[in-house]
């Protein structure tokens, strides 16, 4: 099992949730992460980022990168295939934050 898959399992669950909605600090729509596959740890990992510093700040993306673990790397080497990795890395050393609300599912 990776280290990825094991860092989710230690975090809230989402299924509650339909999207993640992500603004600027100008509350502009910089984002969407929808819950779905392929895109549901990311769901995971924005979402515990949100809850645990309020906003993805720069400190948060550095620790969103731990959490996504062995993916970092390859995200490196490929840019634009983990859009939500290259997110997290273009937001320290341009020091900005990103607001996030959750889309929650009505049932």
């Amino acid at each position: 099992m990776s280290r990825f898959t094991d860092n989710l399992k230690k975090l809230p669950g989402v299924s509650h949730l339909l999207a993640l909605h992500l603004f600027d600090e100008e509350g502009r729509l910089a984002a969407v992460i929808e819950n779905r596959p392929g895109s549901q740890g990311s769901v995971v990992i924005y979402n515990h980022l949100a809850q645990t510093f309020g906003a993805i700040t720069p400190e948060a993306a550095e620790h969103g990168l731990q959490l996504y673990a062995e993916h970092v790397d390859e995200a490196l080497s490929n840019p634009g295939k983990h859009p939500n990795i290259d997110r997290l890395l273009a937001l320290i050393p341009d020091g900005s934050a990103l607001q996030v609300k959750p889309v929650v599912a009505c049932w």
